[in-house]
This record gives C-alpha cells, sequence and structure tokens, in this order.
C-alpha cells in the first residue's frame, strides 16, 4: 500500500507546466493562453516565432488579458481544456 501512494506521489509531480501570455478571459472560468517559442527552420536555419495555444481553467476568474500566467496539466475538463492556472506571475500593466 505504502508503495503505491509513493508512485502515484512520483507521477503526480511530473506535470508539464507552461508559462505563457492571457490573449482571452471572455469565457466563465476558462481563459486562453499564447505561448511564444524560437523553432529553427528544419532546411534553412532561420529562427522563426511559433506560438501555441492554450485553454486553462481558471476557477475564481481572476485572470485578465495580458496576464503573465503559470499552467499545469490536468485531466481533461472539456474537449479542449486540459490546463489548469497555477499562478499569476505579474499582472498586465
Amino acid at each position: 500500500m505504502e508503495q503505491n501512494t509513493e508512485s502515484a506521489a512520483i507521477v503526480r509531480a511530473n506535470r508539464k507546466t507552461r508559462v505563457g501570455v492571457v490573449t482571452s478571459n471572455k469565457m466563465q472560468k476558462s481563459i486562453t493562453i499564447s505561448i511564444d517559442r524560437k523553432v529553427k527552420h528544419p532546411k534553412y536555419g532561420k529562427f522563426m516565432h511559433k506560438t501555441t495555444k492554450y485553454m486553462a481553467h481558471d476557477e475564481k476568474n481572476e485572470c485578465n488579458i495580458g496576464d503573465l500566467v503559470k499552467i499545469m496539466e490536468t485531466r481533461p475538463l472539456s474537449k479542449n481544456k486540459s490546463w489548469r492556472l497555477v499562478e499569476i506571475i505579474e499582472r498586465a500593466k
């Protein structure tokens, strides 16, 4: 029994986290986060900007557009939403 709880705690601790900017908060208890990253083109070698959008669960509706937030992977909450808000790192100015 003890071994099962230890392994469950280890698996739970290895969830993915991302840091991004809130681009939409028009939904109830949901936000859209954009994460910008630089990717090298496979053939030409030029670095390009790629943007990935995630939908995340915001239980208290506390995020505003432009906030820098940290999100963590969780069980699927809806068709497109499998991330949740962990903390607001920096408020929008």
